[in-house]
């Protein structure tokens, strides 16, 4: 028996139309920033991506800024800014913010004012939504992107960010969605690429990739592909639920509602780090909480902020599915799963 991956929402395989553009763009010799055939063919790839881009994120072409990873997309949103957040955001958003606002035990973010505050659409760990207040100083959209509908402009947020390995993209690229008239002092200065917002000569070929995925993406979404993630993660906790009676589901209760995709699984007493190595043993790729810490596995912070204690925060692990996992994915994951918390008990008592 193969390897099943069941961690989406810390990456997601390359989808093949990305593959495909990728693999065309190696093809184009030109630097996007010269002014011959050569370099215009470059910045024509660019720009069709940027019109990818902004359609499936009901942008406008000129608000896409094109960066190398989320996480220098929010140092350009955020640095000096002065704004808050919850201790529920990615460490990239924790990075440049207070974070001082609150969290309900739903997962819910208690914002006072919108437009000082950085707020995520989607948290990575639970799945839990936010419903989104207008006028937001930001918003990390990289969970929501082909999950769920996402439109910048009806957000209402003066910045987002996203990144294109979260929906079938490489690694190594990502946008920033910007408001008209919002402007941003550049990180990365040097020739000026990105109307002046980015320096350095552009990942052309991650780009292609990007803007052919996130078509690909929403295209799923518009077709239901989520619905069947989602039936697909209820079939999981359901089977989960009938035998693990002590096992906490957290955020399934969130009034905004969680991603389709996302079971966060608490056991009091279990070790999120033993469950993530015996299902590794098993053959399933699952995670205790956001890959933004390098390997480190630690009590969750948002598990923390929702307002379970050190020891319950730590039991804690991420099932999350994507457009490719199968009916006998997660019958398999319960099973095994199953089996590792029954030996679990028997050692606890």
């Amino acid at each position: 028996m193969g390897r099943t991956y069941l961690d989406w929402n810390a990456t997601t395989p390359l989808r093949p139309e990305a593959r495909s553009a990728m693999v065309a763009a190696m093809d184009v010799v030109g630097n996007p920033s010269s002014v011959h055939a050569e370099g215009r063919a470059a910045l024509g790839l660019i720009e069709r991506a940027r019109g990818q881009v902004a359609a499936a994120c009901g942008a406008e072409a000129s608000d896409i800024v094109f960066v190398s990873s989320a996480t220098e997309g929010a140092a350009l949103c955020l640095a000096e800014r002065g704004v808050s957040c919850a201790p529920i955001e990615h460490e990239a958003v924790l990075a440049w913010c207070a974070a001082d606002l609150a969290v309900e035990r739903s997962g819910a973010v208690l914002v006072t004012d919108p437009a000082r505050a950085a707020v995520q659409v989607a948290n990575s760990e639970t799945g839990v939504l936010q419903d989104l207040c207008d006028g937001l100083s930001f918003v990390d959209a990289t969970q929501a992107i082909g999950k769920v509908p996402f439109a910048f402009e009806w957000c209402g947020a003066q910045a987002a960010v996203i990144s294109a390995h979260k929906f079938g993209g490489p690694k190594g690229v990502a946008a920033v969605l910007l408001r008209r008239g919002v402007e941003v002092a550049a990180r990365i200065r040097g020739g000026g690429q990105e109307m002046g917002r980015r320096s350095g000569t552009q990942n052309v070929i991650g780009i292609a990739g990007m803007g052919a995925a996130i078509a690909a993406a929403a295209r799923d979404l518009t077709d239901g592909v989520q619905e069947r993630v989602a039936e697909l993660r209820n079939i999981l906790e359901t089977a989960l639920e009938y035998s693990a009676k002590e096992t906490i589901f957290v955020g399934k209760d969130s009034a905004a509602g969680r991603l389709p995709n996302t079971s966060c699984l608490l056991t009091p007493g279990w070790k999120g780090e033993t469950q993530v190595m015996a299902m590794d043993l098993a053959g399933f790729a699952v995670s205790a909480g956001s890959a933004c810490s390098s390997g480190k596995v630690r009590a969750s912070q948002v598990l923390r902020a929702m307002g379970f204690d050190e020891a319950s925060a730590a039991c804690a692990i991420r099932v999350s599915l994507g457009p490719d996992t199968r009916r006998d994915d997660v019958m398999r994951f319960a099973e095994a799963w199953t089996a590792q918390e029954k030996r679990f008990r028997a050692r606890a008592v």
